[in-house]
């Protein structure tokens, strides 16, 4: 009554492949867009960067944020005195923000020295 093995069952391989593309999904929704929640603009061009970029968040309540941590009101200009100047900065701005509010980030941004100073959009 013994039966030989002629197939291998490939559910359960199935089953475990579809848990770790969940898994896999989930957390890299979670790691590309921050921890901060932005509602960014879209455009059709956008260009690629290969290098780590200072990360300057502006949110629709207008909050600032450097790297994921807040900074006071007035307190850009000592949160990024120990970056380097070279280095490019990039301005997350929710896309509700007040154009005004983001140019004179942007303003305060540049002229503390940083020359590559340009906006995060999401592409169409």
């Amino acid at each position: 009554m013994q039966r030989d093995i002629d197939q291998i069952n490939v559910i359960p391989l199935v089953d475990v492949m579809l848990v770790l593309l969940v898994i896999v999904l989930t957390t890299a929704t979670f790691i590309s867009s921050g921890q901060i929640p932005v509602n960014l603009a879209k455009a059709k061009e956008v260009g690629d960067r290969k290098e780590t970029p200072v990360v300057i968040t502006l949110t629709a309540d207008g909050a600032l944020f450097l790297n994921d941590h807040a900074i006071p009101e007035g307190g850009l200009p000592n949160a990024l005195a120990t970056e380097p100047r070279a280095s490019a900065v990039v301005v997350r701005a929710d896309k509700v923000t007040l154009l005004e509010r983001f140019v004179s980030v942007v303003d305060e941004i540049r002229g503390l020295g940083f020359q590559q100073v340009s906006l995060e959009v999401i592409r169409l």
